[in-house]
């Protein structure tokens, strides 16, 4: 009898592991690797035939991972030159 075997897509392997880095080590890189490859691996998931290839919840969770740190990281820069914006205006009408 032979049964077919599942592999797991690396490259939803990878997504998860740098949504998790990105919060720790690799603020901005890792969440492009996170969201890249977390594209790339539910791409393959879908080209290979039902069933071969698992994987599809970690590249979710590394895209939602990256996806989230990346919304963030435009926040956080936004609020920056907002802050200091309004300060150079401040400055400016003194």
């Amino acid at each position: 009898m032979n049964i077919p075997s599942k592999t797991t897509s690396t490259m939803a392997i990878i997504s998860l592991v740098f949504g998790i880095i990105c919060w720790v080590a690799l603020p901005f890189v890792g969440a492009i690797v996170a969201v890249v490859c977390g594209h790339a691996a539910r791409g393959e998931i879908r080209r290979a035939p039902p069933g071969s290839i698992e994987g599809d919840g970690m590249a979710i969770t590394g895209l939602i991972l990256g996806y989230a740190h990346l919304a963030l990281f435009v926040l956080a820069v936004m609020a920056v030159f907002m802050f200091f914006g309004g300060l150079a205006f401040l400055a400016h009408w003194h």
